[in-house]
């Protein structure tokens, strides 16, 4: 627009001098002239406006292209960063899944263990009850004693004929194979003061012979208080 201004300026200012030199007919081809000339300038005026303005929207639509990617590519660190936060869980995740695995494995297999020392403790102890079983003859024979297997795997051992005054009457205790796999006395009738001694050295001899005779002496000696 400055230029197209300029140009009329120094057209007008040749037209000046143009009058004062050449006649009405050169004057009037110039005019002529001058008008195409200023259509021509018009013209070219107005394309190179529509080509400004068009380039205004250009740079505008480039502008607005150039924020969309900035936020797309702050879209995409923050997905990216998000994407690092989920793998990171699932890694985590899949560490304490295989860290569990390997702790119910443990427990299982120290449940096996469990059941399998449980199982042979079991067995134990049936095998000794069927071995105080088959003393039963022996005992009942020699000490005037009667085995009875009660609940629970519990042996109770009745003397008799000890109280020369009434043989009849029975002196009684109970007894059982606890989880450790040891002789252990639920009860006595009547109580005996070294009940738990007898039991302490049975554990330690194994001579449940000599414990059975020891019982029998104590309850012997306490009917003759």
């Amino acid at each position: 627009e400055d230029e197209i201004t300029v140009v009329e300026r120094e057209m007008k200012e040749f037209w000046t001098e143009l009058k004062s030199i050449y006649g009405t007919e050169q004057i009037n081809q110039t005019l002529a002239l001058r008008d195409s000339c200023k259509e021509s300038i018009q013209v070219l005026s107005e394309r190179w406006s529509k080509k400004l303005k068009e380039g205004d929207l250009m740079v505008d639509k480039i502008q607005e292209y150039r924020n969309e990617i900035l936020q797309q590519n702050k879209h995409i660190s923050q997905n990216q960063e998000h994407l690092t936060e989920i793998k990171s869980n699932l890694n985590h995740e899949e560490e304490r899944k295989k860290e569990l695995m390997d702790n119910i494995q443990e427990l299982k297999e120290e449940l096996m263990k469990k059941k399998q020392i449980i199982s042979s403790k079991n067995k134990a102890t049936k095998e000794r009850v069927e071995r105080l079983c088959k003393s039963k003859e022996l005992f009942e024979e020699r000490l005037g004693l009667e085995i009875r297997r009660i609940h629970n795997e519990q042996l109770q051992f009745i003397f008799r004929h000890i109280d020369h005054k009434d043989p009849d009457k029975p002196y009684v205790f109970t007894l059982s194979i606890n989880e450790d796999g040891d002789y252990e006395v639920t009860s006595c009738t009547p109580p005996l003061d070294c009940i738990s001694e007898f039991q302490l050295k049975v554990r330690e001899t194994n001579n449940f012979s000599a414990f059975i005779a020891n019982i029998r002496k104590a309850f012997t000696a306490l009917s003759y208080k």
